[in-house]
């Protein structure tokens, strides 16, 4: 009986390889398994390899192994591509229809299943890959009738009768497979997991928890323009969005999407939008803007491989420097990094209440892993919600004396002016994006200058962000802290507990709260840590210079560095991690 399982399937791009994924894992999160899945996937809308893992776990789970149990191969090049990954014990499930061959230094079995030629039969080629399934479920000693709810949910629209023949793929799929496992003598599958424990539990990729995050903190417009790996928020929310009595308009570019949401926000909506790198490129100024006014904004960033147009659908964390200094001129902002889908949900919500509250501009920095990950997620905990809106004075104003403006940008003790909304009686004043005097008007003076932007930036010492550093320290004095951001947090969370096992007093600190940077609380940790071993998607250690910046320990700190488009793996980490240390320890 295993604890865990991998599975992956591939073949060319829209071929329902994406499909064949959603289906297996939606099954195995309503036995009670925990998920994580990561899709390999071209910037092109078909043809080209892909291929879908999925993790499968009686625990908690934030990303993929190393190697792999079971590839369902459609083409040759997913044999070729993947086969290294399975380990000796591992099983490939190959389509009849390609031939396929293995490679002779791979020890894993093959065994050839015409998926294609079933299908056919059935009536249609496209119900090869619930033949694959039940072929997967054979070799698990899983019964047909666990994706049965799956396919009523996926086909039910369809009719009776498609049901009927999608779960007769899955049975014949099973009985192929029964037959071919019969005959090597093995009657009993290959690979039975420990039974899961029937909890309900949420399965959804980082982007639809952002979103969902969204609205339950009372979003109601979302401006944007797709691009990958942002695309599913807007998704989501054009389906949801409108059932609450809000709106998502799709823009002509990221510089509409930007300003749209400010001009939103200053009417008195709680607005966002989200966008990658080269769409956060074009809202650099519309950024300065919602700073200069003092308008709440939350602008999503889901981080992928640049620069230009660069790797748009592979995994990289290159966009804090652009974040954090990427504006002309300076302004406040606060810049947050969920790492797990919980963390993606409650996060947004503590955006909208920075940004409300603050009068800023904030940023979710997400990354690709995290965004398009889909993973099991504990169900969301609503009573944690609450909605702070700030000094949003919605009600009666006094009357101005000698029919004076409104002073919109009062200088004030926490840097916090009172904000009305347009046509709000006695409450008018002027909205510029030069520098301005308290009522707004334009201000070139010295004096106010310095005064307006001292106000802004004490904004900063009063950002409430709860867990600003999530922490795994079990040792007092440690060999080792290991420190990254964003989705890197699975496979850190992974190798930390191996290390101890090696005789490596490991700690782990994720930083969640990239801006202003949470110095206090991580100072104390890397006091306690002989060396400082920071992990990262990107080429010149951008985290690490932060940390430097901010915190210093110049002496302890080393670089680890990935940036070839694919995301850090647990063993391949831990390898890594021990070769920066003096004969893999201290």
């Amino acid at each position: 009986m295993l604890h865990q399982l991998s599975w992956k399937v591939g073949g060319q791009q829209g071929e329902g390889i994406e499909s064949t994924g959603e289906i297996f894992s939606t099954a195995m999160n309503r036995l009670g398994y925990h998920l994580y899945g990561y899709r390999h996937f071209s910037s092109r809308i078909k043809g080209g390899h892909t291929n879908n893992k999925i993790n499968v776990r009686t625990t908690t789970v934030h990303t993929i192994p190393d190697d792999n149990d079971i590839l369902v191969a459609f083409d040759q090049e997913t044999i070729d591509v993947n086969y290294k990954e399975l380990h000796a014990d591992g099983v490939i499930l190959a389509d009849a229809k390609f031939k396929p061959v293995k490679p002779e230094d791979c020890e894993a079995t093959m065994y050839i299943v015409p998926f294609t030629a079933t299908a056919k039969e059935l009536g249609t080629t496209l119900m090869k890959n619930m033949v694959a399934i039940g072929a997967t479920a054979a070799l698990m000693n899983l019964e047909d009738t666990v994706f049965q709810s799956v396919v009523d949910e996926i086909f039910g629209r369809k009719g009776e009768e498609v049901v009927a023949k999608n779960m007769e793929a899955i049975a014949q799929g099973h009985q192929l497979m029964h037959d071919l496992l019969v005959e090597a003598g093995n009657t009993e599958g290959q690979f039975e997991l420990e039974p899961g424990d029937g909890q309900h539990r949420l399965f959804m990729i980082g982007n639809e928890a952002m979103a969902l995050g969204a609205l339950a903190a009372g979003s109601r417009v979302m401006s944007a323009y797709p691009i990958t790996p942002a695309s599913e928020i807007m998704e989501y929310l054009t389906k949801k969005l409108p059932t609450v009595g809000g709106l998502v308009v799709q823009t002509e570019d990221e510089i509409a999407a930007v300003t749209m949401a400010i001009g939103a926000s200053y009417g008195g909506a709680r607005a966002f939008t989200a966008s990658a790198g080269p769409g956060l490129s074009l809202m650099m100024e519309g950024l300065g803007l919602a700073g200069m006014t003092e308008t709440p904004l939350v602008v999503v960033d889901t981080q992928r491989g640049g620069p230009s147009t660069g790797l748009p659908t592979k995994q990289e964390q290159s966009d804090l420097f652009a974040m954090l200094y990427g504006t002309h001129g300076e302004i406040p902002k606060v810049i947050i990094a969920p790492s797990t889908g919980e963390e993606a949900f409650y996060d947004m919500i503590q955006a909208f209440n920075i940004a409300d509250q603050l009068q800023l501009p904030v940023i979710v920095l997400s990354d690709l892993q995290l965004s398009l990950g889909k993973q099991t997620v504990e169900p969301f905990d609503y009573s944690k919600v609450s909605i702070k809106r700030g000094k949003l004075e919605l009600g009666d104003l006094p009357e101005m004396e000698d029919k004076a403006y409104f002073k919109r940008y009062e200088v004030t003790e926490d840097g916090v002016s009172t904000r009305v909304v347009p046509g709000q009686k006695y409450g008018i004043h002027h909205v510029t994006g030069v520098e301005h005097s308290e009522i707004g008007t334009p201000s070139e003076a010295p004096a106010n200058r310095q005064a307006q932007m001292d106000k802004r930036f004490r904004k900063l010492e009063y950002v409430d962000f709860e867990t600003p550093v999530y922490t795994d320290a079990p040792h007092d004095e440690a060999d080792v802290l290991i420190v990254g951001f964003g989705s890197t947090r699975g496979a850190i969370e992974e190798i930390r507990p191996v290390l101890d096992e090696q005789g490596i007093k490991a700690n782990h600190a994720h930083i969640r709260l990239i801006h202003p940077f949470p110095a206090k609380e991580l100072l104390p940790l890397m006091e306690k840590a002989k060396k400082i071993i920071v992990v990262e998607n990107n080429a010149t250690g951008q985290l690490a210079s932060i940390i430097k910046l901010n915190v210093g320990h110049h002496d302890k700190i080393i670089n680890l560095t990935k940036y070839d488009g694919t995301p850090f793996l647990p063993n391949e980490l831990l390898g890594r991690v021990k070769e920066l240390l003096p004969d893999g320890n201290i």
